[in-house]
């Protein structure tokens, strides 16, 4: 079995379907992910995405037992069992940080998202995981005008949870270009505020390099004027930036770099000028 580090995210490291271990650099410690989306499919391509043999569609009908039964088994092992010593995971790093519902895919395209999300928070808490720990769910945030998913924030807010909404552009063209998405700021806006209503909403900006353009001037001040509109449309006030630690299986790998810490740095200083608090991750 391999070693667990943070650039070996391998979903299929624990031979489980909807379970897998990340020792995740922004969370500094155990993750335990999450994965509606086993069949590999999601509504965006990202180009710096790891996931192989991506494809555009939703998450599979998931089967709640199978769910239920590999997260008690796999808490059961950390908590009791010899699972850092097989992972050959650090001292320091053997506390669980969270429960993240990520995975291979956009995880609220799953039909019955706010019934495995009840299902999650239920067991976590009854195994004494929560509150000490987190509660969270990466997104990139289409989806959340569906009722079923923001019945899910709501539940993941009742367990103290948050959601990291996945913003890599403040512009259509960037976003086009990155996450080969089609929304617009408007949309986008939208249902960041509708996230935010529901549970306690973060943004999460990834920047890379491609094909050596750097953090152009237009992109800069796109996100600046759409964080600005942001900052006063909602109560959001967390940002997190960082970029690549695993290669991309996308056919952009090739041209992706990771965005020099100096540039995110100073990305940042901007976004704290609007009144974010901002923490960048290399």
């Amino acid at each position: 079995m391999s070693k667990l580090t943070v650039t070996n995210h391998n979903r299929n490291i624990t031979g489980l379907t909807y379970i897998y271990p990340v020792i995740s650099r922004r969370a500094g410690g155990l993750s335990i992910g999450i994965n509606f989306n086993p069949n590999n499919a999601c509504n965006w391509r990202c180009i710096y995405c790891q996931v192989p043999n991506l494809k555009l569609g939703t998450a599979p009908e998931i089967e709640l037992d199978l769910l239920a039964k590999e997260l008690r088994l796999f808490l059961d092992d950390v908590l009791h069992g010899d699972f850092y010593e097989r992972m050959e995971v650090p001292t320091e790093q053997r506390v669980i940080k969270d429960i993240a519902i990520a995975g291979n895919g956009e995880p609220t395209s799953l039909a019955n998202f706010d019934v495995a999300v009840q299902l999650l928070g239920d067991i976590a808490t009854e195994s004494g995981i929560f509150p000490k720990s987190h509660f969270v769910l990466i997104t990139n945030g289409s989806l959340i005008h569906r009722a079923t998913v923001q019945m899910g924030l709501k539940i993941l807010n009742g367990f103290g949870g948050e959601v990291w909404f996945k913003m890599d552009s403040g512009t259509t063209e960037g976003r086009a270009l990155i996450n080969h998405s089609a929304q617009t700021n408007d949309a986008v806006l939208k249902n960041l505020t509708l996230a935010s209503q529901c549970c306690l909403t973060k943004i999460q900006i990834c920047l890379v390099d491609y094909k050596q353009g750097g953090f152009s001037k237009n992109e800069e001040e796109g996100f600046l004027t759409f964080l600005t509109q942001i900052r006063i449309a909602t109560n959001i006030q967390n940002v997190t930036i960082y970029t690549l630690a695993r290669p991309s299986q996308q056919p952009e790998a090739v041209d992706l770099r990771p965005m020099p810490l100096e540039i995110m740095e100073n990305f940042a200083q901007e976004i704290r000028f609007l009144d974010y608090e901002v923490t960048v991750t290399p």
